[in-house]
């Protein structure tokens, strides 16, 4: 809340202003395969928005999220015909001032797939999301002025030896407060 005063007539004026009191929390995951646990649901909980890089393996993943927090998504490459019907292979938009780009597999700085490489080139998002390779990375792409993330994976299923995602704040243009959380060790 801003409250501002006019002087002449001394009559406070009270404005409220999405883009001075929004902060948008963000729970970012890939690859679950089918395989969801509680941990994930609670740290769902504690999120604004929860985005998923694609596998997610199984429509019921994508019904338990959505009763939890607005989901945004991709397809994966092991999704089937009812997930693609629900999610674009690539997904643009924005959260408050960042432009996002979530393609499932995007590749990463210097080794982008043909797909992300021609969604960068047209025009360069501040944020590159994907998944599919199970490895966790944050990187700077000096050359395109964005910020990469893959979140691992949150799933059991693949060659990763430890379930990952991340959690971050996006506050007008600033992305800030990226964790990465370890779910344990893939049995």
């Amino acid at each position: 809340m801003i409250v501002l005063q006019k002087k002449k007539k001394n009559i406070l004026k009270t404005i409220f202003a999405k883009n001075y009191l929004q902060m948008t929390k963000i729970l970012l995951l890939s690859d679950s395969h089918s395989y969801i646990d509680d941990r994930i649901l609670d740290y769902a909980k504690q999120a604004d928005e929860i985005w998923h890089c694609g596998d997610f393996g199984s429509f019921e993943i994508i019904e338990q999220l959505e009763k939890i927090k607005p989901l945004k998504g991709v397809w994966g490459n092991i999704d089937g015909t009812k997930i693609r019907s629900e999610f674009p292979e690539v997904n643009r938009f924005f959260c408050e001032k960042v432009e996002v780009l979530m393609i499932h597999i995007g590749g990463y700085p210097g080794k982008y797939t043909p797909l992300a490489n021609k969604e960068i080139s047209t025009k360069a998002p501040k944020l590159f999301i994907s998944g599919h390779s199970h490895i966790l990375k944050a990187m700077y792409d000096q050359k395109n002025n964005l910020l990469h993330l893959n979140p691992g994976a949150c799933g059991k299923q693949g060659w990763h030896k430890m379930r990952t995602m991340m959690r971050f704040v996006i506050d007008g243009e600033e992305i800030k407060d990226l964790e990465v959380i370890e779910l344990g060790a893939k049995v």
